[in-house]
């Protein structure tokens, strides 16, 4: 029986993509960081999982996003990078998380590799194209850390808003298992990939600035 179990269990997908990203690479991919917080999400990989699972990534970029063709996936990612949500919080706020969209637009992509949407050139110049405006627009991990989970604030209260509504107005119904974490759960996973003492954080592993300086093996 332990064996069949072994048998069964999926490829790593650092066996799979076994040359480690860059420093300007993992920058990149750690941009959707704050977003991977399941246990199998990889972080410093271009594919999203820390085992090749190119159905989940399928099945959850249809669920989600109503993504299911490349057309569509490019016509989200456009969506991101132009507007994304920002827009609506800018209403709110008066300020535009950039952030926020940034981590989706990147966790997107990465997922649309997955699933074969995106060759893997692909996926690197997609993830490129997003990098000029957020480096004009942060100084910091931290202040990427701080918009990102303003935008999600305004996200989840946006989709509790229209839950609500769709229960007439009561705010006494069941929660949905499928509704978003708590925001002190995604606080509290930020504030892990900002600890100087996490070495398993992709942002310790890549500063901030190793974006603005010339590119290198790690």
């Amino acid at each position: 029986m332990a064996m069949a179990i072994w048998r069964r269990r999926r490829q790593k997908a650092a066996r799979k993509y076994p040359v480690p990203l860059t420093a300007h690479q993992l920058w990149m991919v750690s941009l959707s960081a704050p977003v991977n917080r399941d246990r199998d999400a990889s972080r410093t990989t271009l594919y999203p999982f820390t085992r090749i699972d190119d159905d989940k990534a399928r099945r959850w970029l249809a669920d989600q996003w109503e993504i299911t063709s490349r057309d569509q996936l490019a016509g989200r990612l456009d969506g991101l990078a132009r507007t994304g949500y920002r827009a609506r919080a800018r209403l709110r706020l008066g300020v535009e998380p950039l952030a926020w969209d940034a981590a989706l637009y990147v966790d997107i992509s990465r997922r649309g590799f997955a699933c074969g949407m995106l060759s893997e050139a692909d996926a690197w110049t997609a993830l490129k194209n997003i990098v000029p405006a957020v480096v004009r627009s942060y100084t910091s991990w931290n202040e990427y850390a701080e918009h990102y989970l303003l935008g999600r604030m305004v996200w989840r209260d946006n989709l509790q808003g229209a839950r609500d509504g769709a229960r007439n107005g009561t705010r006494e119904g069941a929660r949905d298992a499928s509704f978003p974490a708590p925001q002190a759960v995604s606080d509290a996973h930020v504030k892990s990939l900002l600890d100087p003492a996490n070495r398993a954080s992709p942002w310790n592993m890549a500063p901030w600035d190793a974006i603005s300086h010339p590119d290198h093996t790690r």
